[in-house]
């Protein structure tokens, strides 16, 4: 756990957790099997989906041995068993009809037991569902959709698959911009308005890059089998009508039998857009969705949500550039560039928002259109950040 980021390097990316050429994607490729003892797990995980329509997924989880956590080594391995258990524990709350108001012992006791470990609480989170959760099909081959494979689904199919892969590969094409954040950091320290101009283009460009694989969201996820097929296993149990007193994690002696509440998957628990507006000091007035997004990096990896507090700390690029801008265009001319990626892609965002969700007819318990899968509300909080983060004269629409 990093307890003090404020004292790290952030030029030493690695101590956050983040590879210079990877981003906040592991530094290595994520582990495909948990060792020989956990084949209980896994072998259910495979049959998820199945399991699932079948209706026979709970009794599964339910006759699922005790396994000890302590016989996971590495951290690769307490990642995958995370993944793994994060899918059952999904599953069951929601795989049936009627969602389940208590998670079993054999997966609620190791679930909390990795969740301690790795820093983040026992739910599906970002770090689970996208971060660690792809292969590569060609193994010396580039991370990017064409050479990619998702290792654990739900219900699987196209949809479910394409809509993580954007994720995934959007993770990849924004290690530039988080790879450049300390480099202009360090530029406004020195004084270096070009370093810092060449920095930002970095940025800039890098953002480009991640929007171009945004875009491509509609050609394999339809919105309406994303909202009934794979958006009902991503949301948590809290804010949410069909488990208003959270869940039971049967057996966490921590939780002393009282249910508890956490936020479903979202991509608001990535560090890549937190980062970046930390970098460029775009704040947001106060509102729910804000409160929210703070609270989402408790979803975070530890190491995720120590960088964006020290790029917080100690970011004066926004101020550096507004002190330059009169004499200095073409470095005024980058941060702007920097800002309309981000209003460029909160839009998309928006959109598709509201195209996957909003607009879509739902169980208004299970799955309501009205709140994200983290439990909150957010059309008009996600147009209002966009339009904070708009380059000063630019058009409101």
């Amino acid at each position: 756990m990093l307890d003090q980021p404020i004292h790290m390097s952030l030029d030493d990316l690695i101590s956050f957790g983040i590879d210079a050429e990877r981003g906040f994607l592991p530094a290595k490729d994520p582990l495909r099997q948990l060792p020989p003892e956990f084949a209980p797990w896994e072998d259910v995980a495979d049959d998820i989906g199945k399991l699932i329509v079948a209706g026979r997924l709970r009794g599964a989880v339910d006759g699922l041995p005790r396994l000890p956590v302590s016989a996971i080594g590495d951290e690769r391995a307490a990642r995958r068993a995370m993944l793994v258990l994060s899918y059952l524990g999904h599953a069951y709350v929601w795989g049936a009809d009627g969602a389940a108001g208590v998670i079993p012992e054999p997966i609620a006791v190791p679930w909390h037991q990795l969740a301690q470990r790795l820093g983040r609480p026992p739910v599906l989170s970002y770090a689970s569902y996208a971060l660690d959760n792809w292969r590569r099909i060609d193994a010396g081959g580039p991370i990017e959709i064409g050479n990619l494979a998702i290792a654990q689904n739900f219900l699987g199919g196209a949809d479910e698959d394409w809509f993580i892969l954007i994720h995934v590969e959007i993770e990849a094409r924004a290690a530039p911009a988080i790879r450049a954040i300390p480099a202009a950091i360090e530029a406004v320290a020195r004084d270096d308005a070009d370093g810092l101009a060449a920095a930002l283009w970095q940025m800039e460009a890098s953002l480009a890059s991640m929007i171009e694989t945004l875009r491509r969201m509609p050609e394999f996820c339809d919105p309406y089998i994303y909202f009934h097929r794979v958006r009902p296993y991503i949301h948590g149990w809290k804010d949410n009508p069909a488990v208003p007193d959270g869940v039971v994690y049967q057996g966490v002696g921590a939780y002393g039998g009282v249910a508890r509440k956490f936020r479903g998957e979202t991509g608001a628990q990535s560090g890549i857009i937190p980062a970046i507006d930390a970098a460029l000091g775009i704040e947001h007035g106060h509102d729910r969705l804000r409160v929210y997004l703070m609270e989402m990096r408790d979803y975070m990896p530890p190491g995720h949500r120590a960088f964006v507090e020290a790029v917080e700390d100690r970011s004066a690029i926004r101020g550096f550039v507004e002190d330059a801008g009169a004499s200095d265009r073409s470095l005024l001319s980058a941060y702007d560039s920097c800002l309309r990626r981000v209003e460029e892609f909160r839009s998309i965002h928006l959109e598709f928002a509201a195209r996957y969700i909003f607009r879509q007819a739902g169980d208004e318990r299970a799955n309501p259109n009205s709140v994200g899968t983290g439990g909150t509300p957010f059309m008009p909080y996600l147009k209002k950040h966009r339009d904070e983060t708009r380059p000063r004269g630019s058009a409101s629409v």
